[in-house]
Protein backbone atom coordinates (compact mmCIF):
# COMPACT_ATOMS: atom_id res chain seq x y z
CA UNK A 1 0.00 0.00 0.00
CA UNK A 2 0.89 3.66 -0.25
CA UNK A 3 0.62 6.10 1.96
CA UNK A 4 0.73 9.49 0.88
CA UNK A 5 2.62 12.61 2.84
CA UNK A 6 4.67 15.64 2.48
CA UNK A 7 8.48 14.98 2.00
CA UNK A 8 11.22 16.54 3.49
CA UNK A 9 14.10 16.75 1.25
CA UNK A 10 14.95 14.08 -1.85
CA UNK A 11 16.69 11.36 -0.37
CA UNK A 12 14.95 7.82 -0.30
CA UNK A 13 15.58 5.07 2.56
CA UNK A 14 14.23 1.21 3.52
CA UNK A 15 13.91 -0.32 6.77
CA UNK A 16 11.68 -2.56 8.85
CA UNK A 17 8.84 -0.20 10.86
CA UNK A 18 9.55 0.34 14.57
CA UNK A 19 6.94 2.27 16.09
CA UNK A 20 7.13 4.92 18.66
CA UNK A 21 4.10 4.62 21.48
CA UNK A 22 2.52 7.57 23.19
CA UNK A 23 3.10 6.40 26.97
CA UNK A 24 1.51 9.47 28.51
CA UNK A 25 -2.00 10.01 29.12
CA UNK A 26 -4.28 12.93 29.77
CA UNK A 27 -4.56 13.62 33.14
CA UNK A 28 -7.55 13.37 35.56
CA UNK A 29 -9.58 16.10 35.94
CA UNK A 30 -10.89 15.57 39.45
CA UNK A 31 -9.84 17.44 42.98
CA UNK A 32 -6.27 17.11 43.77
CA UNK A 33 -5.99 15.76 47.33
CA UNK A 34 -2.86 17.93 47.88
CA UNK A 35 -2.27 21.31 49.16
CA UNK A 36 -2.14 24.19 46.67
CA UNK A 37 1.58 25.10 47.99
CA UNK A 38 2.57 21.68 47.58
CA UNK A 39 0.69 21.22 43.69
CA UNK A 40 2.26 24.72 43.27
CA UNK A 41 6.08 23.46 44.40
CA UNK A 42 5.39 20.57 42.52
CA UNK A 43 4.64 22.07 38.86
CA UNK A 44 7.63 24.78 39.54
CA UNK A 45 9.68 21.73 39.59
CA UNK A 46 8.53 19.92 36.89
CA UNK A 47 8.62 23.08 34.95
CA UNK A 48 12.57 23.67 35.79
CA UNK A 49 13.38 20.05 34.99
CA UNK A 50 11.81 20.60 31.40
CA UNK A 51 13.66 23.48 30.86
CA UNK A 52 16.37 21.51 32.03
CA UNK A 53 16.33 19.04 29.84
CA UNK A 54 15.74 21.12 26.35
CA UNK A 55 18.51 23.56 27.91
CA UNK A 56 20.89 20.13 27.58
CA UNK A 57 19.00 18.74 24.39
CA UNK A 58 20.09 22.12 23.03
CA UNK A 59 23.64 21.76 23.59
CA UNK A 60 24.14 18.14 22.35
CA UNK A 61 22.46 19.06 19.21
CA UNK A 62 23.84 22.90 18.43
CA UNK A 63 22.97 24.64 14.79
CA UNK A 64 19.33 24.95 14.36
CA UNK A 65 18.33 22.62 16.28
CA UNK A 66 20.16 24.59 19.35
CA UNK A 67 17.82 27.72 17.98
CA UNK A 68 14.17 25.32 18.14
CA UNK A 69 14.87 23.83 21.40
CA UNK A 70 15.77 27.55 23.23
CA UNK A 71 12.78 29.11 21.66
CA UNK A 72 10.88 26.10 23.56
CA UNK A 73 12.99 26.79 26.84
CA UNK A 74 11.01 29.69 26.86
CA UNK A 75 7.88 28.55 26.16
CA UNK A 76 7.98 26.62 29.42
CA UNK A 77 9.09 29.96 31.25
CA UNK A 78 6.79 31.73 29.69
CA UNK A 79 4.72 33.54 32.80
CA UNK A 80 1.48 33.57 31.07
CA UNK A 81 1.69 29.56 30.89
CA UNK A 82 2.49 29.59 34.90
CA UNK A 83 -0.24 32.24 35.66
CA UNK A 84 -2.91 29.70 33.71
CA UNK A 85 -0.98 26.87 36.09
CA UNK A 86 -1.65 28.49 39.39
CA UNK A 87 -5.18 29.57 38.22
CA UNK A 88 -5.82 25.97 37.90
CA UNK A 89 -4.34 24.97 40.98
CA UNK A 90 -5.90 27.51 43.16
CA UNK A 91 -9.40 26.14 41.95
CA UNK A 92 -8.41 22.52 43.59
CA UNK A 93 -6.77 21.09 40.15
CA UNK A 94 -3.26 18.81 40.11
CA UNK A 95 -0.33 20.17 38.89
CA UNK A 96 -0.27 17.59 36.22
CA UNK A 97 -3.97 18.81 35.18
CA UNK A 98 -3.11 22.53 35.16
CA UNK A 99 -0.25 22.13 33.21
CA UNK A 100 -1.78 19.96 31.21
CA UNK A 101 -4.87 22.73 30.32
CA UNK A 102 -2.37 25.31 30.35
CA UNK A 103 0.10 24.42 27.44
CA UNK A 104 -3.18 22.62 25.40
CA UNK A 105 -5.07 25.81 25.57
CA UNK A 106 -1.90 27.94 24.49
CA UNK A 107 -1.83 25.51 21.79
CA UNK A 108 -5.15 25.35 20.72
CA UNK A 109 -4.60 29.22 20.56
CA UNK A 110 -2.37 28.84 17.97
CA UNK A 111 -4.64 25.79 15.89
CA UNK A 112 -6.89 28.78 15.58
CA UNK A 113 -4.90 30.99 13.63
CA UNK A 114 -4.19 28.51 11.23
CA UNK A 115 -1.68 28.25 8.49
CA UNK A 116 1.95 28.05 9.86
CA UNK A 117 1.10 29.52 13.40
CA UNK A 118 -1.35 26.41 14.05
CA UNK A 119 2.10 24.10 12.94
CA UNK A 120 3.45 25.60 16.30
CA UNK A 121 1.30 24.43 18.36
CA UNK A 122 2.78 20.80 18.13
CA UNK A 123 5.93 22.29 20.17
CA UNK A 124 3.40 23.45 22.88
CA UNK A 125 1.75 19.87 23.04
CA UNK A 126 5.04 18.70 23.13
CA UNK A 127 5.86 20.77 26.08
CA UNK A 128 2.64 19.93 28.26
CA UNK A 129 3.03 16.14 27.44
CA UNK A 130 6.74 16.41 28.82
CA UNK A 131 5.95 18.18 31.86
CA UNK A 132 2.97 15.85 32.68
CA UNK A 133 5.15 13.17 32.16
CA UNK A 134 7.49 14.64 34.63
CA UNK A 135 4.76 15.12 37.12
CA UNK A 136 3.77 11.34 36.91
CA UNK A 137 6.64 9.69 36.35
CA UNK A 138 6.26 8.04 33.71
CA UNK A 139 8.83 7.75 30.02
CA UNK A 140 8.32 9.81 27.65
CA UNK A 141 9.63 10.20 24.18
CA UNK A 142 11.53 7.24 24.30
CA UNK A 143 13.04 6.21 20.79
CA UNK A 144 12.31 2.02 19.86
CA UNK A 145 15.64 0.44 20.03
CA UNK A 146 16.47 -2.16 17.41
CA UNK A 147 19.57 -4.39 16.22
CA UNK A 148 18.89 -3.18 12.78
CA UNK A 149 18.21 0.17 11.12
CA UNK A 150 14.52 1.15 11.24
CA UNK A 151 12.21 3.65 9.53
CA UNK A 152 10.64 5.38 12.94
CA UNK A 153 6.75 5.87 12.80
CA UNK A 154 4.67 8.08 15.09
CA UNK A 155 2.06 10.18 15.24
CA UNK A 156 4.00 13.20 15.79
CA UNK A 157 7.82 13.58 16.79
CA UNK A 158 9.11 16.53 18.77
CA UNK A 159 12.07 19.12 17.71
CA UNK A 160 13.69 18.17 21.39
CA UNK A 161 13.32 13.86 20.18
CA UNK A 162 14.51 14.52 16.57
CA UNK A 163 17.50 16.51 17.34
CA UNK A 164 18.84 13.85 18.91
CA UNK A 165 18.03 10.66 16.75
CA UNK A 166 20.62 8.26 16.54
CA UNK A 167 21.13 8.32 12.62
CA UNK A 168 23.00 4.95 12.75
CA UNK A 169 19.76 3.10 13.88
CA UNK A 170 17.10 5.93 12.56
CA UNK A 171 16.98 5.92 8.35
CA UNK A 172 13.72 7.89 8.18
CA UNK A 173 11.19 9.40 10.16
CA UNK A 174 7.43 9.34 8.99
CA UNK A 175 4.39 10.64 10.50
CA UNK A 176 0.85 10.89 10.50
CA UNK A 177 0.81 14.32 11.61
CA UNK A 178 3.15 17.45 11.27
CA UNK A 179 3.98 19.84 8.43
CA UNK A 180 7.75 20.31 6.58
CA UNK A 181 7.55 23.95 7.88
CA UNK A 182 7.15 22.84 11.42
CA UNK A 183 10.44 22.55 13.48
CA UNK A 184 10.96 18.87 13.12
CA UNK A 185 10.92 18.55 9.46
CA UNK A 186 12.81 21.93 9.89
CA UNK A 187 15.60 19.52 11.83
CA UNK A 188 14.94 16.97 10.14
CA UNK A 189 16.17 18.21 7.03
CA UNK A 190 19.13 19.77 8.99
CA UNK A 191 20.38 16.07 9.87
CA UNK A 192 19.89 14.91 6.64
CA UNK A 193 17.33 12.48 7.82
CA UNK A 194 14.84 11.23 5.23
CA UNK A 195 11.50 12.17 6.50
CA UNK A 196 7.93 12.18 4.89
CA UNK A 197 5.25 13.69 7.12
CA UNK A 198 1.83 14.58 7.59
CA UNK A 199 0.95 10.98 5.94
CA UNK A 200 -2.37 9.72 7.29
CA UNK A 201 -2.92 6.25 7.99
CA UNK A 202 1.19 5.35 8.35
CA UNK A 203 0.06 4.87 12.01
CA UNK A 204 -1.51 1.07 10.69
CA UNK A 205 1.83 0.24 9.73
CA UNK A 206 2.82 -2.95 11.80
CA UNK A 207 6.32 -3.08 13.43
CA UNK A 208 8.80 -5.10 11.54
CA UNK A 209 7.27 -4.43 8.25
CA UNK A 210 9.96 -3.32 5.85
CA UNK A 211 8.75 0.16 3.59
CA UNK A 212 10.63 2.44 1.36
CA UNK A 213 9.89 6.04 2.23
CA UNK A 214 10.40 8.56 -1.32
CA UNK A 215 10.64 11.80 0.18
CA UNK A 216 11.14 13.32 -3.18
CA UNK A 217 7.92 11.49 -4.35
CA UNK A 218 6.23 12.35 -0.48
CA UNK A 219 5.29 8.45 -0.31
CA UNK A 220 6.07 5.01 1.81
CA UNK A 221 5.46 2.15 0.18
CA UNK A 222 4.16 -0.65 2.68
CA UNK A 223 4.51 -3.42 -0.17
CA UNK A 224 7.61 -2.90 -2.09
CA UNK A 225 8.77 -4.80 -4.72
CA UNK A 226 12.26 -6.63 -4.30
CA UNK A 227 13.19 -4.31 -7.43
CA UNK A 228 11.77 -1.41 -5.52
CA UNK A 229 13.76 -2.29 -2.51
CA UNK A 230 17.06 -2.63 -4.57
CA UNK A 231 16.95 0.79 -6.10
CA UNK A 232 16.11 2.09 -2.89
CA UNK A 233 19.28 0.68 -1.43
CA UNK A 234 21.16 1.20 -3.71
CA UNK A 235 20.19 5.14 -3.39
CA UNK A 236 20.99 5.07 0.11
CA UNK A 237 24.54 3.86 -0.83
CA UNK A 238 24.83 6.82 -3.66
CA UNK A 239 23.66 8.82 -0.48
CA UNK A 240 26.55 7.76 1.64
CA UNK A 241 29.07 7.33 -0.91
CA UNK A 242 31.89 9.82 -0.20
CA UNK A 243 33.48 10.61 -3.56
CA UNK A 244 34.11 13.89 -4.43
CA UNK A 245 30.55 16.14 -4.98
CA UNK A 246 30.83 18.07 -8.54
CA UNK A 247 30.18 22.05 -7.96
CA UNK A 248 27.31 23.68 -7.46
CA UNK A 249 25.20 24.93 -10.90
CA UNK A 250 22.52 25.57 -12.77
CA UNK A 251 21.13 22.80 -16.01
CA UNK A 252 22.36 25.85 -18.12
CA UNK A 253 26.34 25.54 -16.34
CA UNK A 254 25.62 28.81 -14.17
CA UNK A 255 27.68 28.19 -11.39
CA UNK A 256 26.12 28.57 -8.10
CA UNK A 257 29.38 27.91 -5.30
CA UNK A 258 27.59 25.73 -2.44
CA UNK A 259 29.22 26.48 0.62
CA UNK A 260 28.72 25.22 4.47
CA UNK A 261 27.66 27.09 7.63
CA UNK A 262 30.33 26.36 10.38
CA UNK A 263 31.62 26.64 14.05
CA UNK A 264 34.61 24.41 14.61
CA UNK A 265 37.50 22.01 13.45
CA UNK A 266 35.25 18.99 13.33
CA UNK A 267 32.55 20.96 11.20
CA UNK A 268 35.03 22.14 8.57
CA UNK A 269 36.38 18.16 8.13
CA UNK A 270 32.42 17.31 7.58
CA UNK A 271 32.14 20.12 5.18
CA UNK A 272 34.93 18.82 3.43
CA UNK A 273 33.49 15.07 3.48
CA UNK A 274 30.31 16.40 2.56
CA UNK A 275 31.32 18.10 -0.64
CA UNK A 276 31.29 22.08 0.61
CA UNK A 277 32.94 24.39 -2.30
CA UNK A 278 34.01 26.57 0.70
CA UNK A 279 32.59 28.18 3.79
CA UNK A 280 30.42 30.95 4.05
CA UNK A 281 29.87 31.24 7.74
CA UNK A 282 32.02 30.72 10.32
CA UNK A 283 30.65 31.49 13.47
CA UNK A 284 33.47 33.07 15.34
CA UNK A 285 31.46 32.82 18.64
CA UNK A 286 32.40 29.92 19.78
CA UNK A 287 35.54 31.48 21.10
CA UNK A 288 33.77 33.76 22.97
CA UNK A 289 30.56 32.95 24.29
CA UNK A 290 31.66 30.57 27.34
CA UNK A 291 34.22 32.52 28.19
CA UNK A 292 35.06 34.32 31.37
CA UNK A 293 36.93 37.18 29.86
CA UNK A 294 37.71 38.14 26.03
CA UNK A 295 40.54 35.31 24.31
CA UNK A 296 43.53 36.64 23.39
CA UNK A 297 44.53 37.55 19.36
CA UNK A 298 46.86 35.17 19.79
CA UNK A 299 44.20 32.61 20.82
CA UNK A 300 42.19 33.62 17.86
CA UNK A 301 44.40 33.64 14.44
CA UNK A 302 45.43 30.18 16.49
CA UNK A 303 42.26 28.81 16.20
CA UNK A 304 40.81 30.42 12.73
CA UNK A 305 44.32 29.31 11.24
CA UNK A 306 43.33 25.99 12.10
CA UNK A 307 40.08 25.99 10.41
CA UNK A 308 40.70 27.84 7.85
CA UNK A 309 43.50 24.78 7.13
CA UNK A 310 41.39 22.55 7.48
CA UNK A 311 39.10 23.55 4.31
CA UNK A 312 42.63 22.75 2.64
CA UNK A 313 42.69 25.89 0.30
CA UNK A 314 38.47 26.44 -0.16
CA UNK A 315 37.53 29.97 0.47
CA UNK A 316 36.12 30.41 4.42
CA UNK A 317 34.22 33.62 5.18
CA UNK A 318 34.15 34.17 8.83
CA UNK A 319 31.33 36.24 10.42
CA UNK A 320 32.97 38.67 13.18
CA UNK A 321 31.60 38.14 16.85
CA UNK A 322 27.45 38.20 16.67
CA UNK A 323 26.75 38.41 20.12
CA UNK A 324 23.81 40.21 22.46
CA UNK A 325 20.23 39.29 22.67
CA UNK A 326 20.24 35.37 22.68
CA UNK A 327 23.97 34.83 23.11
CA UNK A 328 25.34 37.32 25.90
CA UNK A 329 28.68 37.63 26.87
CA UNK A 330 30.18 37.13 30.62
CA UNK A 331 32.71 39.99 30.15
CA UNK A 332 30.61 42.62 28.11
CA UNK A 333 28.08 43.79 30.06
CA UNK A 334 25.25 45.53 28.18
CA UNK A 335 23.45 46.15 30.56
CA UNK A 336 19.14 45.74 31.07
CA UNK A 337 17.49 45.33 27.81
CA UNK A 338 13.84 45.20 28.02
CA UNK A 339 14.02 44.13 24.27
CA UNK A 340 17.51 42.32 23.40
CA UNK A 341 16.98 41.57 20.08
CA UNK A 342 16.79 45.10 19.03
CA UNK A 343 19.24 46.34 21.24
CA UNK A 344 22.90 45.67 21.18
CA UNK A 345 23.88 42.68 19.28
CA UNK A 346 25.95 41.80 16.36
CA UNK A 347 28.13 44.72 14.96
CA UNK A 348 27.04 47.23 17.97
CA UNK A 349 28.68 44.90 20.19
CA UNK A 350 31.89 45.89 18.35
CA UNK A 351 30.51 49.62 18.25
CA UNK A 352 30.19 48.88 22.16
CA UNK A 353 33.62 48.10 22.68
CA UNK A 354 35.68 48.58 19.52
CA UNK A 355 38.75 46.83 21.32
CA UNK A 356 36.68 43.72 21.30
CA UNK A 357 36.26 44.23 17.75
CA UNK A 358 39.77 45.25 16.36
CA UNK A 359 41.39 42.40 18.16
CA UNK A 360 39.24 40.15 16.42
CA UNK A 361 40.53 41.80 13.47
CA UNK A 362 43.75 41.59 14.28
CA UNK A 363 43.83 37.72 14.61
CA UNK A 364 41.88 36.96 11.32
CA UNK A 365 44.48 39.23 9.69
CA UNK A 366 47.07 37.10 10.92
CA UNK A 367 45.55 34.16 10.02
CA UNK A 368 45.19 35.97 6.52
CA UNK A 369 48.98 36.29 6.48
CA UNK A 370 49.57 32.73 7.34
CA UNK A 371 48.23 31.53 3.50
CA UNK A 372 46.89 28.69 4.74
CA UNK A 373 43.83 29.65 2.55
CA UNK A 374 41.51 31.89 0.86
CA UNK A 375 39.87 34.23 3.98
CA UNK A 376 36.93 36.98 3.36
CA UNK A 377 35.63 38.49 6.41
CA UNK A 378 31.92 40.19 6.99
CA UNK A 379 30.12 41.70 9.98
CA UNK A 380 26.74 41.00 10.93
CA UNK A 381 23.59 43.33 11.71
CA UNK A 382 24.47 45.88 9.83
CA UNK A 383 22.17 48.71 9.21
CA UNK A 384 23.05 50.76 6.73
CA UNK A 385 25.67 51.90 4.45
CA UNK A 386 27.27 54.09 6.27
CA UNK A 387 27.94 51.41 9.37
CA UNK A 388 29.01 49.23 6.37
CA UNK A 389 31.85 51.66 5.82
CA UNK A 390 32.69 52.30 9.19
CA UNK A 391 33.46 48.39 9.54
CA UNK A 392 35.36 48.33 5.95
CA UNK A 393 37.54 51.14 7.07
CA UNK A 394 38.46 49.01 10.45
CA UNK A 395 38.67 45.62 8.90
CA UNK A 396 41.25 47.43 5.92
CA UNK A 397 43.14 49.34 8.75
CA UNK A 398 43.80 45.80 10.17
CA UNK A 399 44.85 44.41 6.42
CA UNK A 400 42.07 42.39 5.77
CA UNK A 401 41.64 42.21 1.67
CA UNK A 402 38.07 40.94 0.96
CA UNK A 403 35.57 42.70 3.50
CA UNK A 404 32.08 42.34 3.14
CA UNK A 405 28.81 42.77 5.67
CA UNK A 406 25.52 40.83 6.23
CA UNK A 407 22.53 42.01 5.60
CA UNK A 408 19.69 40.63 8.22
CA UNK A 409 17.96 44.16 8.90
CA UNK A 410 15.37 45.32 6.25
CA UNK A 411 16.65 48.65 6.48
CA UNK A 412 20.35 47.81 4.62
CA UNK A 413 18.47 45.82 2.20
CA UNK A 414 16.69 48.99 1.48
CA UNK A 415 19.65 51.07 0.50
CA UNK A 416 21.39 47.67 -0.61
CA UNK A 417 22.66 49.96 -3.67
CA UNK A 418 24.34 52.14 -1.58
CA UNK A 419 25.82 49.20 0.28
CA UNK A 420 27.62 47.44 -2.41
CA UNK A 421 29.48 50.85 -3.31
CA UNK A 422 31.65 50.21 -0.05
CA UNK A 423 32.01 46.12 0.50
CA UNK A 424 33.60 43.89 -1.42
CA UNK A 425 30.47 41.09 -0.74
CA UNK A 426 27.50 40.88 1.03
CA UNK A 427 25.50 37.64 2.49
CA UNK A 428 21.81 37.69 3.74
CA UNK A 429 20.93 36.17 6.88
CA UNK A 430 17.95 35.04 6.16
CA UNK A 431 17.08 33.48 9.77
CA UNK A 432 17.22 37.44 11.34
CA UNK A 433 15.99 38.95 8.24
CA UNK A 434 12.68 37.19 8.19
CA UNK A 435 12.60 37.76 12.03
CA UNK A 436 13.35 41.72 11.56
CA UNK A 437 10.86 42.30 9.05
CA UNK A 438 7.86 40.18 10.30
CA UNK A 439 8.82 41.69 13.71
CA UNK A 440 8.90 38.44 15.36
CA UNK A 441 11.30 37.30 17.73
CA UNK A 442 12.56 34.06 16.94
CA UNK A 443 13.18 33.41 20.62
CA UNK A 444 9.61 34.05 20.91
CA UNK A 445 7.94 30.40 20.90
CA UNK A 446 4.18 32.34 20.58
CA UNK A 447 5.44 34.20 17.19
CA UNK A 448 7.46 31.56 15.82
CA UNK A 449 4.85 30.91 13.32
CA UNK A 450 6.00 34.34 11.18
CA UNK A 451 9.46 33.17 11.28
CA UNK A 452 9.07 31.81 7.42
CA UNK A 453 11.67 32.69 4.75
CA UNK A 454 9.32 32.05 2.15
CA UNK A 455 6.92 35.33 2.99
CA UNK A 456 6.77 37.14 -0.19
CA UNK A 457 8.04 40.47 1.93
CA UNK A 458 11.16 38.78 2.84
CA UNK A 459 11.87 37.51 -0.81
CA UNK A 460 11.26 40.90 -2.10
CA UNK A 461 13.39 42.35 0.21
CA UNK A 462 16.54 39.84 -0.88
CA UNK A 463 15.75 40.48 -4.40
CA UNK A 464 16.11 44.02 -3.95
CA UNK A 465 19.54 43.05 -2.28
CA UNK A 466 19.86 40.56 -5.96
CA UNK A 467 19.03 43.52 -8.31
CA UNK A 468 21.93 45.45 -5.90
CA UNK A 469 24.63 42.51 -6.20
CA UNK A 470 23.75 42.32 -10.15
CA UNK A 471 24.48 45.90 -10.89
CA UNK A 472 27.66 45.89 -8.49
CA UNK A 473 28.61 42.72 -10.59
CA UNK A 474 29.89 41.69 -7.19
CA UNK A 475 28.78 38.21 -5.22
CA UNK A 476 25.62 37.14 -2.88
CA UNK A 477 25.07 34.37 -1.14
CA UNK A 478 22.89 33.60 1.74
CA UNK A 479 23.64 31.57 4.90
CA UNK A 480 20.19 31.24 6.90
CA UNK A 481 18.58 28.11 7.00
CA UNK A 482 16.36 28.81 3.73
CA UNK A 483 19.59 27.95 1.40
CA UNK A 484 18.82 24.23 3.26
CA UNK A 485 15.36 24.33 1.52
CA UNK A 486 15.99 22.74 -2.39
CA UNK A 487 13.16 24.23 -3.39
CA UNK A 488 13.66 27.54 -1.54
CA UNK A 489 17.38 27.67 -3.05
CA UNK A 490 15.64 27.78 -6.50
CA UNK A 491 13.96 30.81 -5.85
CA UNK A 492 16.65 32.41 -4.35
CA UNK A 493 19.40 31.95 -7.14
CA UNK A 494 16.65 33.52 -9.23
CA UNK A 495 16.07 36.42 -6.98
CA UNK A 496 20.00 37.09 -7.74
CA UNK A 497 21.43 35.00 -4.96
CA UNK A 498 25.11 33.79 -6.41
CA UNK A 499 25.91 31.39 -3.61
CA UNK A 500 24.17 29.24 -0.90
CA UNK A 501 25.73 28.35 2.45
CA UNK A 502 24.14 25.93 4.35
CA UNK A 503 23.99 22.78 6.79
CA UNK A 504 26.93 20.05 5.10
CA UNK A 505 23.69 17.57 5.44
CA UNK A 506 21.67 19.94 2.96
CA UNK A 507 24.43 20.21 0.38
CA UNK A 508 23.14 16.51 -1.62
CA UNK A 509 19.87 18.02 -2.27
CA UNK A 510 20.36 21.02 -2.86
CA UNK A 511 22.73 20.22 -5.33
CA UNK A 512 20.82 18.23 -7.11
CA UNK A 513 18.15 20.14 -7.29
CA UNK A 514 19.99 23.26 -8.93
CA UNK A 515 21.15 20.96 -11.70
CA UNK A 516 17.89 20.18 -12.69
CA UNK A 517 16.80 23.92 -13.55
CA UNK A 518 18.20 27.04 -15.44
CA UNK A 519 18.50 30.54 -15.03
CA UNK A 520 15.43 31.42 -16.84
CA UNK A 521 13.81 29.14 -15.10
CA UNK A 522 14.66 29.51 -11.37
CA UNK A 523 14.00 33.26 -12.43
CA UNK A 524 10.70 32.57 -13.56
CA UNK A 525 9.64 30.51 -10.00
CA UNK A 526 10.91 33.75 -7.99
CA UNK A 527 8.09 35.36 -9.70
CA UNK A 528 5.39 33.15 -8.50
CA UNK A 529 7.07 33.37 -5.51
CA UNK A 530 6.56 37.23 -5.20
CA UNK A 531 3.36 36.99 -6.65
CA UNK A 532 1.91 35.29 -3.56
CA UNK A 533 0.30 37.09 -0.19
CA UNK A 534 1.22 34.75 1.96
CA UNK A 535 4.29 32.33 2.85
CA UNK A 536 1.93 29.13 2.14
CA UNK A 537 0.79 30.22 -1.08
CA UNK A 538 4.39 31.43 -2.27
CA UNK A 539 5.10 27.64 -1.29
CA UNK A 540 2.57 26.51 -3.49
CA UNK A 541 2.81 28.64 -6.39
CA UNK A 542 6.38 27.40 -6.62
CA UNK A 543 5.99 23.67 -6.53
CA UNK A 544 2.92 24.29 -8.71
CA UNK A 545 5.28 25.96 -11.34
CA UNK A 546 8.55 24.11 -11.18
CA UNK A 547 8.38 22.62 -14.73
CA UNK A 548 9.72 19.24 -13.72
CA UNK A 549 9.71 16.95 -10.88
CA UNK A 550 12.54 17.31 -8.32
CA UNK A 551 14.25 14.34 -8.92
Amino acid sequence: MIYTGLGVGLSVAVGPVRRMAHTVHEPDAGPSALSREVELERAKRALDAVAAELEHRAQRAGGPAAEVLSAQVLMVRDPDVWDEIEASISEGLSSERAAFLAFRGMAELLKSLGGTQAERAADLEDIGWRTVANLTGVPYGVIPVADEPFVLVADDLSPADTAVLDLDQVVALVTSGGSPTAHTAILARARGLTAVVSAPGVLDIPDDTVVVVDAAAGTVDSEPTSARIAEAKAAQIAVEDDSPASPGRLSDGTAIPLLANIGSVSDAREATAKGAEGVGLLRTEFLFLDAAEAPSVETQAAEYTEIVAALEGRKVTARTLDAGADKPLAFLDLGHEDNPALGVRGIRTGRKDEKLLKDQLEALARTQAADVGELWVMAPMISDAAEAEWFVSLAREAGLKTVGVMIEVPSCAVVAEQVYEVVDFVSIGTNDLTQYTMAADRQNGAVAAYQDAWHPAVLRLIGMVGKAATASKKPLSVCGEAASDPVLALVLVGLGVTSLSMTPKALRDVRATLARFSSDEVRELAAAALAASTAEGAREAVRAALPRPLR
